[in-house]
């Protein structure tokens, strides 16, 4: 942050109140229970996301077609109808002559395949393990959608903050630019020091209007979550000093962590066609039916059948499916252990980025804040005594920068917060 603002000289806040505002405006507490009646807080863009968000309905459609799917997987074949004519002469003098030849009639029948119990109860297990895939696909979705409604609203929520800040200062500079013209007619100041604070008023208007954008581009990201263009956050945002669980508690947890959700239902669906491919070396039935009508009065006959299937060259069939399948189960339990140890190492890293960026919140207010507002007072008090009036230019700078860099290591506290807050489902959460 401090490098964006290396070439402003903008006029600095008097101490007390940069003080005042920024003890009311970073107030951190659970979340609002008293807002303006058009800013949403980060729990009710939470609930608007969870019943806007078109990902999410995507999922769930996913997870009805894979129970629909479930509810079939077990049945039998459709039956076949059949209708034909058996022994009908096409050559010699009774070609063409359906009465012509005591075997000819007219046949109807129906066939009916039947799968091995043990293919069918694969079939069904494949499938429900299917549907528990959806199912972990729609709860990671749920919770990545969580955890970008809420990065989206700290987002709009910094850039208010910002914009807030600058907005006072700039009040202050102009007052500033007021008094350095009204010195110069007086004679008791140059030229130079009233044109320096109409610079530092410009540069301001400058960063304030950069601030605007900022604030309008985080709101379109929010927009995309929540459905308002142009929706307003509250001031009041949660504890980031406090994590709904603690490491180890993450850690311990990290098979339920949104990314690895899918992993699991995936190792269960490679095992579970395994089976299916086991059940494939199980003979299948058939049986069938059919009615045979003969010409000249001669009596009709049916027909029975029952067929089997035979699986004798299993070595060069099934025997290969089982091997694959077999190959596809351990490279889902790979890609999940590859897959945790990433989950694992993002949570420690995660949680450092997060212990350090508390740590630099509190030395910004408890010793940098501080210190740039006694030295802005010290060079204010000279100036008025009488003194140069760059060197409270050049300190309320570095008050400024001082206050932006706090600014903005609140706003990565806050998505460094919310990068753990919704790693798991809130049922796993003490």
């Amino acid at each position: 942050m401090n490098a964006r603002f290396d070439r402003c000289s903008a006029w600095r806040l008097p101490t007390h109140a940069l003080a005042h505002f920024f003890s009311v405006v970073m107030l951190t507490t659970p979340f609002a229970t008293a807002v303006a009646a058009d800013d949403i807080s980060l729990s009710e863009a939470l609930r608007l996301a969870g019943t806007r968000a078109p990902m999410l309905d995507a999922r769930r459609f996913g997870v009805a077609a894979a129970q629909e799917e479930a509810a079939r997987a077990g049945a039998l074949p459709d039956p076949r109808l059949t209708i034909g004519v058996d022994n009908y002469p096409v050559t010699g003098s009774d070609a063409f002559d359906a009465s012509a030849d005591d075997m000819t009639m007219k046949k109807i029948g129906l066939w009916q395949e039947i799968p091995s119990r043990a293919k069918r109860l694969a079939r069904v297990s494949f499938a429900d393990r299917q549907v528990d895939e959806a199912t972990a696909k729609a709860e990671a979705e749920a919770l990545a959608v969580r955890r970008a409604t809420a990065e989206a609203w700290i987002a709009v929520w910094s850039a208010h903050r910002e914009l807030t800040a600058l907005q006072m200062l700039r009040e202050q500079a102009a007052l500033a630019a007021k008094l350095a013209k009204a010195r110069v007619s007086g004679g008791s100041e140059t030229v130079s020091d009233a044109l320096a604070t109409e610079a530092a008023l410009l540069e301001l208007d400058n960063r304030i209007e950069a601030t605007q954008a900022e604030k309008r581009a985080a709101q379109a990201g929010l927009a995309r979550w929540v459905g308002d263009a142009a929706v307003e956050v509250s001031n009041v945002a949660p504890d980031f000093n406090s994590l709904p669980m603690s490491e180890s508690q993450l850690l311990a947890a990290v098979d339920r962590v949104g990314p690895l959700l899918p992993a699991t239902a995936q190792v269960e669906t490679a095992a579970a066609a395994i089976d299916v491919a086991r059940a494939d070396k199980r003979s299948d039935w058939s049986v069938g039916a059919s009615y045979g009508q003969r010409a000249g009065g001669r009596s009709d006959m049916i027909m029975l059948e029952v067929g089997i299937g035979l699986p004798l060259f299993s070595r060069n069939r099934q025997d290969r499916g089982i091997s694959a399948r077999e190959a596809d189960y351990q490279a889902a339990l790979a890609s999940r252990e590859d897959l945790r140890r990433q989950e694992a190492a993002r949570i420690r890293a995660d949680i450092a980025r997060w212990e350090g960026l508390k740590r630099q919140v509190v030395l910004h207010e408890d010793a940098l804040l501080p210190l740039a507002q006694d030295r802005s007072a010290t060079t204010l008090a000279a100036y008025r005594a009488g003194g140069d009036l760059q060197p409270w230019l050049s300190a309320r700078r570095d008050e400024l920068d001082v206050h932006l860099a706090h600014a903005e290591h609140l706003g990565e506290l806050g998505r460094a917060w919310a990068a753990l807050a919704f790693l798991l489902p809130a049922e796993t959460q003490p």
